[in-house]
């Protein structure tokens, strides 16, 4: 019962009560301190694995390795669920039975639809983009979602910062451009797929806690339909394309070296789906995205060690400390409650 209690999204509309809460636990709890830091580690590592998939195995399909991590998640929630080890929904009791096959109304559905949606191209930018750049720049260039995200929050949420907040974040695109103004390796396509998945993680993350109070909806239950609705839309789409067919004949399908690779990339994909919803609603939709340029750092520097790809410039180094020491001042700022 502890673990459904802590996957439930808060469900209060009471603007005052909200705005209190806001500047009483403005800084970080213990819990959100931990997501935090289980979503920077978890994702490092899940950048890694996709990476080696894409790039040293050479596999073609971002969209095939995106389905089989949305079947993992598929077949580990239906089994929990059926166990009755989680729920899906804040008011569902773990004795409740429930016939039908995906657990959820079809109205439930319907309201996660445009957030679901949105990680799916979500997820399928995000692989493509691993695949198209070096993980240096790559990183580097995913640091521009904290703008939109503040935007974004603004706008759904009316969401406001303060002035050493809005500061921090200039300082991390800042870094962004800095690094990005001398790569080498400038690629227009790659980097406007990293801008499209900024944006779709934005909207998604902006997205996620308003969905959940709308829908009753506890994290399982969001990830759940995330999965119940894109899966069959992805599998048709790759189907149509001829990719599963190809990737019957791929040279190092049955290779015990990438399938473990693939394994590791579905489980982190999983638990970082869990993750981020729960980091949003524990900390903020901002937070979320402060974590990954905090997270970025090590990414960069393991993925440089690793795949190489990005040759020695002053101004990228430079760029790489400006976003580092910009996440570092969002860091102080939210443990602070500034």
């Amino acid at each position: 019962m502890e673990s459904e209690k802590n996957s439930r999204l808060p469900l209060s509309d009471d603007s005052k009560q909200s705005e209190e809460k806001q500047r009483k636990f403005s800084a970080m709890t213990r819990r959100g301190v931990f997501a935090a830091l289980s979503y920077m580690a978890s994702s490092v590592l899940l950048v890694m694995f996709n990476k080696a998939a894409l790039s040293s195995y050479n596999f073609p399909f971002a969209n095939v390795i995106t389905l089989a991590q949305m079947v993992f998640a598929f077949i580990i929630l239906f089994v929990m669920k059926s166990l009755k080890i989680i729920s899906f929904t804040t008011n569902e009791s773990l004795s409740s039975s429930n016939n039908s096959v995906i657990f959820v109304s079809y109205r439930t559905l319907g309201q996660t639809l445009p957030l679901a949606l949105t990680y799916l191209v979500f997820m399928v930018v995000t692989m493509e983009a691993v695949r198209g750049i070096n993980i240096p720049m790559y990183t580097t260039l995913r640091r521009t979602v904290v703008a939109f995200t503040m935007v974004m929050e603004y706008f759904l949420s009316g969401q406001r910062h303060s002035r050493f907040v809005v500061g921090s974040v200039v300082v991390i695109i800042a870094g962004a451009f800095v690094a990005g103004a001398r790569d080498l390796a400038f690629d227009s396509y790659s980097y406007s797929i990293v801008f499209i998945e900024n944006m779709c993680k934005a909207v998604y993350l902006a997205s996620v806690v308003r969905v959940g109070k709308s829908s009753g909806l506890n994290i399982f239950g969001i990830v759940w339909c995330n999965v119940v609705i894109c899966g069959p839309l992805l599998f048709l789409w790759s189907l149509l394309r001829g990719d599963l067919q190809t990737t019957r004949n791929f040279p190092y399908i049955f290779n015990p070296g990438f399938q473990i690779v693939l394994l590791l990339s579905c489980a982190f994909t999983f638990f970082i789906n869990y993750i981020v919803v729960l980091n949003t609603t524990v900390n903020s939709a901002l937070t979320q995205a402060i974590c990954g340029n905090l997270k970025d750092v090590f990414t960069s520097g393991i993925g440089w060690l690793i795949f190489g790809g990005l040759p020695y410039d002053l101004f990228n180094v430079l760029g790489q400390v400006l976003g580092f020491l910009g996440s570092c001042l969002y860091a102080y700022c939210k443990l602070q409650g500034v």
